[in-house]
């Protein structure tokens, strides 16, 4: 129950904010409902806290889960070296969708906090979230930091940051944890059939 639990859980640990959207799709659908949406859009930081988000409904999930399709399969693409034009130009095409504008205002201590100037609008977040992946895919050194978890049921991408560039999975407490644990049902297991055999003998 808490594997399932786990697996359904919001993650950001991705190192981008377009990897975060691709992996609300693995290995499970994490954005099934508007209210998951407004949940992934406070907890990747894309809008501030407080933020009204009551007009995310179906629609503005139906367009979130479209552009997540449409990153996953560029991203996937580019780590594989496959060309992927016609989708690279409707990624353009949503990156040119002005975000929304960042505000300092007063908050309730006195001190400067950001807001944003108006109702967020689903376009120019989304539109936020695209030009993201154009500037990772554009810059040769974050590109070259992209890998896929090497998790036995995870193609998650991320963002390799880790000293040496040596980070085997998307996390180490998620898939690392997984892979930890079947390496020793392994050995305990060939342990247990050398120890059956040497019985035998």
């Amino acid at each position: 129950m808490a594997s399932a639990a786990a697996s359904y859980d919001l993650r950001f640990e991705a190192g981008r904010l377009c990897l975060d959207l691709v992996a609300t799709a693995e290995p499970v659908e994490r954005l099934d409902s508007p209210r998951r949406l407004r949940a992934w859009l406070l907890g990747v930081g894309i809008v501030p806290p407080g933020t009204p988000l009551d007009a995310v409904d179906a629609a503005w999930l139906a367009r979130f889960q479209a552009a997540r399709d449409l990153l996953h399969r560029v991203v996937h693409a580019e780590i594989d070296s496959r060309a992927a034009d016609p989708d690279l130009e409707r990624v353009n095409a949503l990156a040119a969708t002005a975000p929304p504008a960042p505000v300092a205002v007063r908050g309730a201590d006195g001190g400067l906090v950001r807001t944003v100037a108006g109702a967020p609008d689903c376009g120019a977040l989304v539109g936020q979230i695209a030009r993201d992946a154009v500037e990772l895919l554009t810059d040769p050194a974050e590109r070259d930091r992209l890998r896929r978890c090497e998790g036995e049921t995870c193609s998650l991408v991320y963002l390799d940051t880790s000293r040496g560039r040596r980070r085997r999975w998307c996390s180490s407490e998620v898939c690392g944890n997984r892979e930890r644990v079947a390496r020793h049902r392994r050995r305990a297991s060939g342990e247990q059939t050398g120890t059956r055999q040497a019985l035998k003998r």
